[in-house]
This record gives C-alpha cells, sequence and structure tokens, in this order.
C-alpha cells in the first residue's frame, strides 16, 4: 500500500511538473511578437514563479502559526463562547473578496511585499481558524469524558484525542487556505508585489492570449499541486 502510494505521487507530481515545463517551453519557443518574447523570457517568468511562490510561502506560513493555535485556543471550555462569535465572524469575513483586503491594507501600510503578505496572511487564517475550532468542538463529549476517567491530563488529551480526530478537518481548512492564498497572490501585482499576476495583467493590457495564460496557468498548476501535496501529507500523519 505505501509502495502505490508513493508511486501515486511521483507520478502525479511529475505530471504537474512536466505540464508547467511544457508550458514554459512553448511560450518561450514559440513568441507571437517581440512583446511577447520580451514578456516570456525564461528570465521573466522564473522571476515571476520565485516571487508568488516566496509570497505564497510566507504568508501561509503565518497562517499556520496564527490560526491553528488560535483555533485550539478558542475551542477551550472557558472561551467557547468567545470562539463561536469568532467563528461567525470569520464566515462574514470569508465573504469580503480577496481584492478588496488588498485594497484596505494598501491604505494603511503602502505598496510592496509587506503589505501584500500581510493581507494574503490575514484572508488564509479565516479557513485554518474556523476549520481547527470547528473540528476540535465537534468531537462527541463522551469521548473526551472517557479520556477523563482514564486520567488523562488536558494536554494529552488534545494531543492523543484532540488533534488526531479533528485532522481531517483541520486539513481542509489548510487546504482551502492553500488554494485561496496562490489565488490572491496574482492580485498582489495591483500593489507592487510582483507574482504572477505581473503577467495575468500585463497580458491583460497588451491584449496578448499567451501572457494571460502563461500567468494563469502556472497559477493553476501551483495550486493543484500544493493542494495535492497537503493532501498527501494528511493520508501519511493521520493515524484513523
Amino acid at each position: 500500500m505505501m509502495k502505490n502510494r508513493n508511486l501515486r505521487l511521483i507520478a502525479i507530481t511529475a505530471f504537474i511538473f512536466a505540464l508547467a515545463g511544457g508550458l514554459i517551453w512553448y511560450v518561450i519557443n514559440n513568441p507571437t511578437d517581440s512583446m511577447v518574447e520580451r514578456m516570456l523570457s525564461s528570465e521573466q517568468i522564473s522571476r515571476s514563479l520565485r516571487e508568488h511562490i516566496v509570497l505564497v510561502a510566507v504568508s501561509m506560513a503565518g497562517a499556520l502559526a496564527v490560526g491553528i493555535p488560535g483555533g485550539i485556543f478558542l475551542s477551550r471550555p472557558g472561551f467557547y463562547r468567545l470562539g463561536k462569535i469568532l467563528e461567525n465572524a470569520v464566515n462574514v469575513g470569508q465573504t469580503v473578496p480577496s481584492l478588496a483586503i488588498l485594497a484596505i491594507f494598501y491604505t494603511w501600510l503602502g505598496l510592496g511585499f509587506n503589505t501584500a503578505v500581510f493581507a494574503i496572511w490575514l484572508y488564509s487564517i479565516l479557513p485554518i481558524l474556523r476549520n481547527t475550532f470547528a473540528g476540535i468542538t465537534s468531537i462527541d463529549d463522551e469521548i473526551i469524558e472517557s479520556a477523563r476517567g482514564m486520567g488523562m491530563t488536558r494536554w494529552r488529551i488534545l494531543l492523543r484525542i484532540e488533534l488526531p480526530l479533528a485532522a481531517p478537518i483541520i486539513v481542509a481548512g489548510i487546504r482551502t487556505a492553500i488554494v485561496i492564498n496562490v489565488g490572491t497572490a496574482t492580485l498582489a501585482t495591483f500593489i507592487g508585489a510582483g507574482g504572477l499576476g505581473d503577467l495575468i495583467v500585463t497580458g491583460l493590457s497588451i491584449r496578448r492570449d499567451m501572457i494571460i495564460v502563461t500567468g494563469a496557468g502556472l497559477s493553476a498548476l501551483l495550486a493543484i499541486l500544493l493542494d495535492f501535496w497537503i493532501g498527501e501529507i494528511k493520508n501519511r500523519i493521520v493515524k484513523w
């Protein structure tokens, strides 16, 4: 079974990388005009992709560092009511368009990488915080009472009972956050933070479909790859 999983992981990962590599090779070697050739050079594509990955990595690391501990904290009995209030607030916050979030923080913090990371980080926290809180609070009270009856401390109950049982819901929130993160990072171009959004916006402004498809295609493939990897990690660490 483990061997089959490893082969599946390698095969799908290689397939996604092959699609991305094939797309980059095609657009570099088949420019339609000089403007497309300039925008889709190997240096330009690699720079945009690198900036996008850094935006996603930094903001997601911060979202995980805050979202999971925050959800655990709010799930404690003494803060349950506050957690329900914040859960409803998070659900409302998730309806705010990502471009509006970037625009709001641009007016406060100005242009640049730090502003984009902060706005994307805040937007990515929401599904992680919500799912962590919902996953832990959805565990049957009888299970917790049984653990207490066995003499388990609060920390052991959290680490050995609550987090393993809530893990599928927590990981679902992380997968949602990573996809939202990759998509929102394309909008960072509007506040001067670069990324694959540079290609999409430039292609739209000069009406070059090949540039648009390159930026959008690489963003989609990155989101699919990260979502798949997180799903595979969940399958390997969760003990049902």
